[in-house]
């Protein structure tokens, strides 16, 4: 069905995926996922118009590239030349910059009543990036999961990381701060005034920073978490009211973790800790700092990464 149209005559499409009890929404726009029920009860914040999403919020469900997460002051060298991106977070570009995939329309192709894949084509020099990328991302729904299938290719050597930035609460409303977190991490990633990695690989061992034993998002920290995790393991998500469960699986070396603390109820209807995000992803600030896993795509090279979330109860 059509959503909405762009200011620039484009087209947005909404489709809906079901399978077993899991029912959901996704928009050619960012390829947001717009809902996502479990047994009837909606487990992510989305927006109910075109108009909210151009005007209200940029990430809800989004898939954000070209390089999800923080590159430090906007720039990077790869190949001995420097590339310069637009600022929008501080002095650091933030999930692709001002005009990043969140904010394309993307072509949907092989629809099903339980699957559909959306493509964008990405030119050389798009938001200060080097060669012209080829991006998929394919939404999979089974009777109790959503798997998330990418794929990218270039014509050029260029720096790619992403991901989906859909905000979970399990219970479908209420803040998140009873939901109990485990990560499969025994290392973090410590960040400076500027939330850039300062390249240390953290042990989580003694800090707040520890969900290799489950812990409820507020009981520490004051629940102010917006920090990369390096992946050992799974991620399991607990809401303890419904007993509604969330794991997540991912071919992705980190996650980042971030609470809600900054959501706004006077810019967005959600307030703090509404919900959590849990951004499968390679590090931030990957391309300043080349002892972190590279995110560097050469042509000849296919990009590809999968990450799923099952859910119980």
């Amino acid at each position: 069905m059509i959503f909405g149209t762009l200011p620039s005559g484009e087209t947005v499409e909404r489709h809906v995926l079901s399978a077993g009890r899991l029912r959901a929404s996704v928009l050619s726009y960012g390829a947001i996922l717009q809902t996502l029920e479990v047994s009837g009860v909606n487990v992510v914040l989305g927006l109910p118009t075109l108009e909210d999403y151009l005007t209200r919020s940029r990430y809800f469900g989004a898939v954000v590239g070209r390089y999800g997460n923080r590159i430090a002051d906007g720039r990077f060298t790869l190949d001995g030349v420097e590339y310069r991106l637009p600022v929008n977070n501080g002095p650091n570009s933030l999930h692709g910059g001002t005009d990043g995939f969140d904010r394309r329309v993307w072509a949907v192709s092989d629809a099903t009543d339980s699957s559909m894949t959306l493509t964008l084509t990405s030119p050389d020099g798009d938001q200060g990036y080097p060669g012209t990328l080829t991006a998929s991302v394919t939404y999979t729904l089974t009777g109790d999961a959503l798997r998330l299938d990418y794929t990218a290719e270039t014509d050029a050597p260029t720096v790619l990381n992403l991901t989906n930035h859909s905000y979970f609460n399990l219970a479908g409303g209420g803040d998140v701060l009873g939901h109990v977190v485990r990560i499969g991490a025994e290392h973090y990633l410590p960040v400076d005034d500027d939330k850039i990695p300062t390249g240390e690989l953290a042990p989580v061992k003694g800090t707040p920073f520890d969900f290799t034993v489950p812990h409820a998002v507020g009981a520490r920290f004051d629940g102010a978490y917006d920090h990369c995790f390096v992946l050992d393991g799974d991620i399991t998500v607990v809401e303890p009211v419904s007993g509604r469960t969330m794991e997540v699986t991912t071919t992705e070396p980190g996650v980042q973790f971030y609470a809600g603390g900054m959501l706004d109820a006077d810019a967005t209807p959600y307030g703090p800790f509404a919900a959590l995000c849990l951004e499968t992803q390679h590090f931030p600030d990957s391309p300043n700092q080349p002892h972190f896993p590279s995110t560097v795509l050469r042509p000849g090279e296919r990009y590809t990464s999968t990450t799923t979330y099952a859910f119980t109860g």
